[in-house]
């Protein structure tokens, strides 16, 4: 046989819980209000309402859900109506209501912050400040290990542009002693040609008798 729990919610206290939640959405009240309602009459507090109703209950009506709000934004549009047709009510009197209205959900609100809830949110900020230290130390590093690149990128770059213009400059030195060579080699070849042109002419010398006379 299966024990029960004695803190174990029935179908009951299931079926009062959404009876009573719904109906705070359709007259535009708080669920908080409707929690702490449902807390009085099955002896619970409104906090462990708040969680039965969002971990479980409220997953099986959401129609019904959906249609309480359209019960309360028609309920709210024909209040509206009836104090613009209504001129005698006065504007003070309106303010004074939703005044009650918001002074009671202020009260409520404060009641349901247990020190208990108090202690999770606490400790949920703490978890949530470490991890935020952790991943901005994380980010400094990888910012350091950017800057050390991008130091040892520009030091790399100077030096190869060093490099580059040292280069260019003997390509320069070469490139001149190159067309001096070949000036001197141009004009080396062309005394050559004249000196054999000059080599291969015959030449004359006149004898005594007045005739000219070959000279090999």
């Amino acid at each position: 046989m299966t024990a029960v729990r004695q803190d174990a919610w029935s179908p009951d206290d299931d079926l009062i819980l959404a009876e009573v939640t719904l109906r705070h959405i359709r007259e535009g009240s708080t669920q908080l209000a409707a929690f702490e309602e449902v807390g009085e009459r099955i002896g619970r507090t409104s906090a462990a309402c708040g969680f039965r109703w969002n971990s479980c209950v409220r997953k099986r009506y959401e129609d019904a859900i959906q249609i309480a709000k359209q019960q309360r934004q028609k309920r709210n549009y024909l209040k509206k109506q009836t104090i613009v047709a209504t001129p005698h009510v006065s504007s003070l009197a309106v303010f004074e209501a939703d005044e009650r209205g918001f002074k009671h959900d202020t009260s409520s609100l404060e009641e349901g912050l247990s020190v208990d809830a108090v202690i999770r949110f606490l400790r949920g900020w703490k978890s949530t400040y470490q991890d935020l230290t952790r991943q901005i130390k994380l980010f400094e590093k990888e910012l350091k290990d950017k800057d050390e690149e991008l130091y040892r990128l520009r030091d790399q770059n100077e030096r190869l542009s060093k490099e580059v213009n040292n280069v260019q400059t003997d390509y320069r030195a070469v490139n001149d002693d190159y067309k001096t060579l070949i000036q001197i080699m141009d004009r080396a070849r062309r005394l050559t040609v004249l000196t054999n042109e000059e080599e291969a002419k015959p030449r004359f010398k006149m004898d005594a008798n007045g005739n000219l006379e070959r000279i090999e």
